[in-house]
Parts: C-alpha cells; sequence; structure tokens
C-alpha cells in the first residue's frame, strides 16, 4: 500500500508530554482540563486520557499564548488573594468560609493544616463586581458573623460541589462513569446502602475517577484529605445518594454489571439471589468482596443561613457553587 495510516499514539500524545509542549507545570495543565480549557479522549485499549494533537495546535494558536493560558489556571492562597480583594486575610478567609469564595484545589501543608487554593481570575472578578463592594469593606454583615461564630466552613462541601462537576465533565454520557463519580464523594457504607449488589460496586470501583493524592494511603495526611472529600453534611449526602441512584438505573439498563455465571458465584451471593441469568456479561475471575459499611461518624452542620438573608441575597444572584 502506498498510502500511510498514523497510528493512534501519534494523534494525540500523553498528559505529561502535554502539559510541557504547552508550558504548564503539571498541576496547571490537570487544573485546565478540570477546567474545561483543554479537551482531551479517552486512551486506546482502555489507557488513561490523552491530549490529540489538534487540541495542542489549537491551544498553541490563540493569542497571547502561553501567558494567557497560564493566567487563567493561576491560583492564589490566603494571603495572595486578600491582596487581589484588597482585604486582610482574616476577611478573605471569613468570605470564603461562608461559602463566598469557592476554592479550586487544596493542599496539606507539613502541619497537615488545610490551604485552599482560589482561581486567581475569579478572586479579580469578584472584587469588581460593585455588588460586592459592602463584602470588601466596612464592618462584616452581620449575619455572616453569627454565622461564623458558630464554626460554619462552606470550603470544603464547596470544593465537593466544583470537583463533581470537573468529574462528570470527564464522565461525558457513560452512566457508570457518572455513578462511579458520584461514588467516589460517598463514604462507603452509603454506596453499599444505595448499590447493594457486590458485583455492581466491584464494576463501580473499576470505573471509578482518580481523586487528588494526599501523602501516602493510610497516613494521617491521605486520611485527612479524604475525610475533605466525603461528603458529609445531611443534604449534600442524601444528594449524591440520590443522584447515585437514578444513575445506576439507568447503568443497568444500558450495561448491566459483568457477573459470573449462577454456578460460578459464591454461595453467600447465590443465596442472597445476587446473581441473574448468565449471559449477561463476562464473569469476572473471582468474586468481588463485600463492601463492609464501617460506622459513620459525620459532624451535624449548623443549619443554613436565611434564605432571606444574606446567603439568600447571593443565590438570588447566582452566586451559588455550582459544577
Amino acid at each position: 500500500m502506498s498510502g500511510t495510516i498514523a497510528k493512534p499514539d501519534r494523534l494525540t500524545c500523553a498528559p505529561s508530554r502535554a502539559a510541557r509542549e504547552l508550558d504548564l507545570k503539571r498541576g496547571e495543565f490537570d487544573l485546565a482540563v478540570n477546567l474545561g480549557l483543554i479537551r482531551t479522549v479517552p486512551g486506546e485499549g482502555g489507557g488513561g486520557r490523552r491530549v490529540a494533537r489538534a487540541e495542542l495546535d489549537r491551544l498553541r494558536a490563540e493569542d497571547g499564548f502561553p501567558d494567557a493560558l497560564r493566567e487563567r489556571v493561576a491560583t492564589a492562597g490566603t494571603n495572595e488573594g486578600a491582596k487581589l480583594l484588597d482585604v486582610t486575610p482574616t476577611r478573605f478567609t471569613s468570605l470564603a468560609r461562608f461559602g463566598l469564595l469557592v476554592p479550586v484545589r487544596f493542599y496539606l501543608n507539613r502541619y497537615r493544616t488545610v490551604a485552599w487554593l482560589y482561581l486567581a481570575e475569579e478572586l479579580r472578578q469578584f472584587a469588581a463586581e460593585e455588588s460586592n463592594a459592602r463584602l470588601l469593606t466596612g464592618r462584616v454583615p452581620a449575619e455572616m458573623r453569627e454565622r461564623l461564630k458558630t464554626g460554619l466552613d462552606r470550603r470544603p462541601r464547596n470544593w465537593r460541589g466544583r470537583h463533581i462537576g470537573f468529574l462528570l465533565r470527564q464522565a461525558g454520557d457513560d452512566p457508570w462513569a457518572h455513578a462511579a463519580a458520584v461514588a467516589c464523594l460517598l463514604d462507603p457504607a452509603d454506596v453499599a446502602e444505595v448499590v447493594a449488589d457486590p458485583y455492581e460496586r466491584d464494576h463501580l470501583n473499576r470505573c471509578r475517577p482518580r481523586l487528588p493524592a494526599h501523602g501516602a494511603p493510610g497516613s494521617p495526611a491521605a486520611d485527612r484529605a479524604q475525610e475533605l472529600m466525603t461528603a458529609s453534611e445531611p443534604d449534600e449526602v442524601a444528594w449524591f445518594r440520590a443522584d447515585l441512584a437514578h444513575t445506576m438505573e439507568t447503568a443497568r439498563r444500558r450495561h448491566p454489571a459483568p457477573r459470573p455465571a449462577p454456578e460460578q458465584a459464591p454461595e453467600h451471593v447465590r443465596a442472597a439471589g445476587q446473581v441473574p441469568d448468565p449471559g449477561q456479561g463476562p464473569a469476572p475471575t473471582s468474586a468481588p468482596e463485600p463492601i463492609a459499611a464501617p460506622a459513620k461518624h459525620r459532624p451535624v452542620p449548623p443549619d443554613h443561613a436565611s434564605s432571606h438573608g444574606l446567603l439568600g441575597w447571593l443565590r438570588r444572584r447566582g452566586r451559588r457553587p455550582t459544577g
């Protein structure tokens, strides 16, 4: 044959290679992907996601490359963010705890203290809006002061709300990927209650997206990060559980989870009636272990701010963070 067919790996490149070609640090690249600034495609053979060469060409052809792209993913901590808003770090933290500033990333320092990071572009936009002027100068609004005195801190929940949006964007229209994205932010006990079938939970685990790593597995830092990445407020947990249940119904109809034939299933699974007729999919090499339902230790959050107060005013203005 005189023609040449380009290999898939020549039309795409790995994230590490793409980050170098876009002159981005790996953390900046990952954030750009999460924000939808860089489009990715599934890797061949079930590998990780890759970036098409055409996408790299598109980004390099944009005005101001690479500085403009870097500016859109620039982040700021409390001190840098306070300078962008021209407020004290204490005022900045109050605004973030109340939920008006939504973090996009976090890390744990050497003392395992959580450091939240915010998009610098969003902070500049917040400071530029005239309607926010009263939040940046003078006394902190009374409702905010009272709510903060009770220990209110919406930063973890706002991060989770934002991150589930990132995960669902990557999941696309695949219901199993959607369900796995929701499940990874739930306590395993909640997942086990919603998805009783161990084979379905096993399939969910195989579809599970990668969450940000913070320390070695099992380390105090990793445990603390896992706590922050797990839904804890009752209404938030209820929302995730309802979404997981609804999406699982779609996933079951479209593509049931693989499971062995009835005679190959473990006795305790057959006794529970969890193995349907054969022919629903390839059998796994071994039956998945049932997920234990650990005890739940969820703090009871303070009541939400009144819908007629400052938070309600902000929600009406569309500032409630969403995915």
